[in-house]
């Protein structure tokens, strides 16, 4: 289960970036697992029969037999491929669209789809990562990026607890417990790891490893927003 670090200014806008895989009804996707690297996607809905034309360019020859793609321009060593399909709520990008998120960029490789959009509060994107968590198994939520105020940027952090093992977290959640993180301490580390009925280095070894894997995604170097 994953949770958001922080819930930011509710006045301020988000930028998202989110991957997914395993998308068995994303043609862009299906085309991208054969090593195609797909980018600069759009669509067009018509509001009267619903249907939507999509194109995207890529780099490679798409060999794709799964798909029905037409070529429609080609340009040195890029080409457009243009397929089309009906509305649906089996589209991913269409589901963020729905909570008021236009997707502003969508890239494909090795069968992952990419989606960046800009969401005005934190209610907009909670229900968008609910949205695409209960429709799909694999979602990743790469990056967070609250919008520029006047003392600067704020990074919001995408804290995935489910990258934590049962016995991390029981380590965790008892060393906060019992007031281990606390200066001074509340208990050191043999009284934790008494409580939990492990050795003292044992304790230490999951503390390390659940810190370490939280740290990760703290401390990586925020990606600089492309403009829209």
């Amino acid at each position: 289960m994953s949770a958001l670090a922080s819930d930011a200014v509710e006045a301020g806008g988000i930028r998202a970036k989110i991957r997914l895989s395993d998308l068995e009804n994303c043609p862009v996707a299906q085309v991208s697992q054969e090593g195609v690297e797909c980018f600069n996607v759009s669509k067009r809905v018509d509001p009267e029969s619903g249907r939507v034309t999509e194109e995207f360019a890529t780099d490679t020859e798409v060999t794709s037999e799964g798909a029905d793609l037409e070529p429609i321009f080609s340009y040195g060593e890029q080409s457009v491929y243009r397929f089309q399909r009906s509305f649906g709520h089996d589209c991913a990008c269409e589901m963020v669209e729905e909570y008021d998120c236009p997707i502003v960029d969508t890239q494909a490789i090795d069968g992952d789809l990419s989606i960046v959009f800009h969401a005005p509060t934190m209610n907009e994107l909670r229900g968008a990562v609910t949205a695409l968590r209960d429709n799909y198994d694999n979602v990743d939520v790469q990056r967070l990026v609250s919008s520029r105020d006047e003392e600067g940027s704020e990074d919001l952090v995408f804290v995935d607890r489910g990258e934590l093992t049962e016995r991390q977290r029981e380590v965790l959640e008892t060393a906060h417990s019992m007031g281990y993180f606390k200066h001074p301490k509340g208990s050191n580390a043999g009284e934790v790891a008494e409580a939990l009925g492990i050795t003292t280095s044992t304790f230490t070894e999951h503390l390390a490893a659940a810190q370490s894997k939280l740290l990760n995604s703290i401390l990586e170097e925020p990606e600089t927003p492309a403009p829209a």
